[in-house]
């Protein structure tokens, strides 16, 4: 059964203080900017163009900023997520006091399932590690998935070392070449947990 977590973007905390003063009547804001995933939610009496107030414009255009920002985050994920993402990206809106709709959230679904051997499980857990980090600014939940996705490799790395001492100790009269490629692949394992590791510390 395969199995899918969200990556994704969040809104600007500067929103947060925007709905918290439109809900307290705030000047220029529209009287209920709710957030919702099709947008048709918590119509606003929101101000006509050419009366928005000098906060109301500062509301715009950092609702409109956001709105790059997140659909620039998901589109990187969707770009760098090839062969693991599972669908195209969902966003969740809220409207502006110009009464028009603006993207604060999204999110891209991909597939953590294992694969089939060791190795697709490596190759599948880089993949969901580039996907999830791709963004400049990975959010909480990209860095979660992306740590998911490390440890994944790492006990595939550990299968596949496994595997191959186990060959190469059955292979009699062998030269322990397959021996010695196993503990190295263990060595790498290791050594790539730490620096994924280090690289999403870096994040937080």
């Amino acid at each position: 059964m395969d199995i899918c977590v969200q990556i994704g973007a969040v809104s600007s905390p500067y929103l947060d203080a925007y709905r918290a003063s439109a809900l307290s009547g705030g000047k220029g804001a529209a009287a209920s900017p709710a957030v919702s995933a099709d947008g048709k939610a918590g119509k606003a009496a929101a101000e006509q163009p050419g009366e928005l107030s000098p906060e109301a414009q500062r509301v715009v255009a950092e609702l409109a900023r956001t709105d790059r920002e997140v659909r620039t985050h998901e589109q990187m994920h969707m770009s760098a997520g090839s062969g693991v993402v599972t669908g195209g990206p969902s966003f969740s809106y809220t409207t502006g006091p110009d009464g028009k709709r603006y993207a604060v959230g999204g999110e891209v679904s991909i597939s953590t399932a294992p694969g089939r051997t060791p190795e697709e499980t490596i190759a599948k857990a880089q993949q969901i590690q580039r996907a999830a980090l791709a963004p400049a600014k990975p959010s909480g939940q990209d860095q979660q998935v992306a740590a998911a996705a490390a440890r994944m490799a790492a006990e595939a790395y550990r299968e596949l070392a496994a595997q191959r001492t186990e060959q190469a100790t059955e292979k009699a009269g062998g030269d322990g070449s397959r021996n010695d490629e196993a503990v190295g692949l263990y060595q790498q394992v290791q050594g790539g947990s730490n620096a994924a590791s280090s690289a999403i510390d870096a994040f937080a």
